[in-house]
């Protein structure tokens, strides 16, 4: 992916609610801490990005590379659910890559109801 971009690419921040991102900060150690996951293929650029994460009062978690990134994608165990580090390892872990079509199509029922139609 980064070949084909000309830049590092790190996916992080797509699986939790701007409303979590913007209160649910906590110094590290609180029992309250929330884990993010990032992934990406390059050790180094993930590491930036988890120190980002770290800063914003969360724990980051290496989610593997962008191939395996589907694990945080909206309809699985590990989508916007506000997890712990534990948890949320687990929720990567469970996800089932023959599901991933169901996942999408859950995310999709789920978020219909606020979706306005395009009338173009």
């Amino acid at each position: 992916m980064s070949s084909v971009l000309g830049r590092p690419v790190v996916k992080a921040f797509n699986n939790i609610l701007a409303a979590s991102l913007a209160k649910r900060g906590v110094p590290p150690g609180s029992p309250e801490r929330i884990a993010l996951s990032v992934a990406g293929d390059d050790r180094e650029d993930k590491q930036k990005v988890q120190g980002v994460i770290q800063e914003l009062g969360f724990d980051a978690i290496d989610a593997g590379s962008l191939a395996e990134s589907w694990r945080q994608q909206p309809g699985t165990p590990a989508y916007c659910r506000d997890l712990n580090a534990t948890e949320l390892r687990a929720a990567l872990a469970a996800a089932d890559a023959v599901q991933v079509a169901s996942y999408r199509r859950q995310a999709d029922e789920a978020a219909a109801p606020y979706v306005v139609p395009f009338k173009g």
